[in-house]
């Protein structure tokens, strides 16, 4: 196993320098065969990498311990779902992990003969420059297949807090978005290393910019939700260093999803969707650079190490690379571009949202990196937490809600005024309603009514939207409700699945904004048999109990809780002691409806007797999970959908409302 393993890893190297050079011999000679073996090459890259992969799993999953890996992640009371997933658990494996993911990318590009493009070797020469690089990472630094000096007994173990569902999701969601945006990346350079500064390379790379969005959708979702489930904290966001790295290139492409679509309508924004590519491929190997460098403390990085240095060392080549071949082209990318024709259009509309993306990824990379930046300047490390992303991203956010709400309503080119006002008023009538209710029922706090307030219009435009093309097409067509709802989202796929995830972003932000202003938290000691009340709960200390699973030792607390006088069953949160572990791991108790988490933790006991518990009350935090799901079927529905068509079209109907 080592020895095939090591041979894996060397044989990386070796195809990936050959499989560069083939494609270069190819297009300097014009040779076919030369291309063709430079194809093979990438395919050979991809089994290669399958077998370090399978290896890696094999391993991991049997337990053998002579290997630093195995033992470090992995210990003999791990389930085996945890043991596999300690593929990605450290720097060695997370290395392989996304060398296998890329190589597989790759090999599915240079594999799709249809209409063979001729942008295909400069892609895979790009594509193989990064498999190179992490190949000579894991052989030079971080080698999964290293052996120990002496076999270990029993393995270190997983940490405890990745012992969790989310550790199977998370991270190779996050990995799958980050290696995907190579691959837009590489077409986007491909193009300006051929000339072709047309939308070709966009359309080409549409579904993939979109997958690589989606998983990074996922992943930043799961990873709130796992951190809600095991830190014990009751937050799913902390602004964590590693967090914010991974929804940097989130926003950015974003704003790319967003004007790419007025370069394919009007030729417009090449420049502008170019740099906006190139800067989320940077940002994803610059998150990959926080979490392996340890220059900023994170409970999501691996530690320090001087990996971080490879990282930034080809970041910066990768950077200087792509800003030599932007500007050595810039004469060609702004011929023929259009200027937008009126302020008041679509086109503004998408270019202003792509101006607030921006601003709050650059918040978010200042608040992030400042605290470095302040230590080698002054000598002195000041910390940025939770306070000031949340108070300088919550008025960006909302300028973004309502521009998502009045985007739809207006028209390409140049919209007409009174048009608008018209197709606003619906919406605008339901916000105030909805606004009214709030302040009738005793809901207090001016920004987050204003927050709820422009969700609810931005949700109002959207449903209206929906539900006109629908009228429209039942009137042309004489269908059912259903039917009309169905065919009229497969006429235009990307149109409606992107209103669905529009609508999913309004159902985060209400949980969002009603957990961060209106969540009550009580921390108190009570004895055994005694009650406390939160909010319209009632929580019954009965016992303290101790259990065993998997070697490890477990005590838990049985609460018998009541909402409004009535019996809501029983809860039992955990404090877990691993025995390769010095700190427990917190279990949550967790009872979730429609509107509010119960959320209650066992912070300590002096005895069986007296138990503190924190409990909290957590608006609407369900709404965020069932937001994120409703973000990746919209998602999905504008990815299944190609260009868009239409059947019928009405005169007179709402401007842009296609049936």
């Amino acid at each position: 196993m080592y020895l095939i393993g090591n041979i894996s890893l060397i044989l990386g190297i070796v195809i990936s320098l050959y499989s560069l050079a083939a494609n270069i011999i190819g297009l300097k000679t014009k040779n076919p065969k030369w291309l063709e073996s430079a194809r093979g090459g990438v395919l050979s890259l991809a089994f290669v990498t399958s077998i370090s992969a399978f290896l890696l799993f094999y391993i991991l999953g049997t337990s053998q311990f002579q290997y630093k890996y195995v033992a470090a992640y992995t210990n003999l009371q791990l389930p085996l779902v945890y043991k596999l997933a300690a593929f990605w658990a450290g720097n060695a494996g997370s290395l392989l992990l996304w060398t296998f993911l890329l190589s597989i990318y790759a090999a599915i590009i240079v594999l799709n003969k249809k209409k063979q493009n001729i942008m295909i070797p400069y892609v895979s020469n790009i594509l193989v420059v990064n498999q190179l690089f992490f190949y000579i990472v894991m052989v030079l630094n971080a080698n999964p297949f290293e052996m120990t000096e002496t076999i270990p007994v029993d393995g270190k173990g997983l940490n405890p807090m990745l012992q969790n569902p989310g550790m199977v999701i998370h991270p190779v969601t996050l990995y799958m978005g980050y290696v995907g945006l190579a691959v837009p990346f590489a077409y986007a350079i491909a193009a300006l290393l051929m000339k072709k500064m047309d939308a070709q390379w966009i359309k080409l790379t549409r579904r993939w910019t979109l997958t690589g969005w989606l998983f990074l959708t996922i992943g930043n979702i799961v990873g709130g939700w796992w951190a809600y489930l095991e830190l014990g904290w009751g937050g799913y966001w902390a602004w964590d260093p590693v967090e914010n790295a991974s929804f940097l290139p989130w926003l950015t492409v974003s704003a790319f999803l967003h004007s790419v679509m007025i370069q394919e309508r009007k030729n417009m924004l090449r420049t502008w969707n170019l740099s906006l590519i190139i800067l989320s491929y940077i940002l994803s190997l610059f998150g990959t650079f926080l979490v392996r460098s340890g220059i900023l403390t994170s409970v999501h990085a691996f530690g320090d190490s001087n990996l971080g240095t490879y990282f930034l060392v080809f970041m910066a080549f990768m950077m200087l690379f792509a800003i030599y071949v932007v500007s050595t082209r810039y004469h060609l990318i702004k011929k023929e571009s259009q200027p937008i024709e009126s302020y008041f259009s679509k086109e503004s509309s998408f270019l202003l949202n792509n101006f607030i993306l921006v601003a709050a990824a650059f918040a978010v990379f200042w608040g992030t990196m400042y605290p470095l930046i302040s230590e080698t300047v002054t000598g002195t490390k000041v910390n940025v937490g939770a306070p000031y992303f949340n108070k300088v991203m919550a008025p960006i956010m909302l300028a973004l809600l309502l521009l998502m709400a009045i985007c739809p309503l207006i028209s390409w080119q140049k919209a007409v005024f009174e048009r608008f006002l018209k197709n606003t008023l619906a919406p605008l009538l339901v916000a105030i309603i909805f606004t009214i209710i709030l302040v009738v029922t005793g809901v207090r706090g001016i920004y987050a009514i204003t927050g709820l307030t422009v969700t609810a219009f931005m949700f109002a435009v959207h449903v209206l939207e929906f539900w006109r093309g629908m009228e429209a097409r039942r009137k042309a067509t004489k269908e059912g409700f259903i039917k009309a709802a169905i065919q009229l989202t497969r006429k235009n796929q990307r149109r409606y699945g992107g209103y669905i995830v529009h609508i999913g972003v309004a159902l985060i932000a209400v949980g969002v904004i009603s957990s961060n202003a209106y969540s009550e938290e009580v921390m108190k000691t009570v004895n055994k048999g005694e009650s406390m009340k939160v909010g319209h709960y009632e929580l019954t200390f009965q016992e303290l109990s101790e259990t065993t699973n998997n070697g490890n030792g477990i005590v838990f607390a049985n609460i018998a809780v009541s909402y409004k006088g009535k019996s809501a069953g029983m809860i039992k949160p955990e404090k877990i002691f691993y025995a390769t572990w010095p700190e427990p791991s917190t279990e949550v108790a967790i009872k979730t409806n429609w509107s509010e988490d119960l959320y209650v933790v066992l912070s300590s006991w002096e005895n069986g007797e007296k138990v503190t518990f924190v409990v909290k009350i957590n608006p609407f935090v369900s709404w965020i999970w069932a937001g994120g799901i409703l973000m990746m079927i919209g998602t999905a529905v504008a990815l299944i959908g190609g260009k868009t068509t239409a059947s019928f079209r009405m005169r007179g109907q709402h401007a842009g409302v296609r049936v």
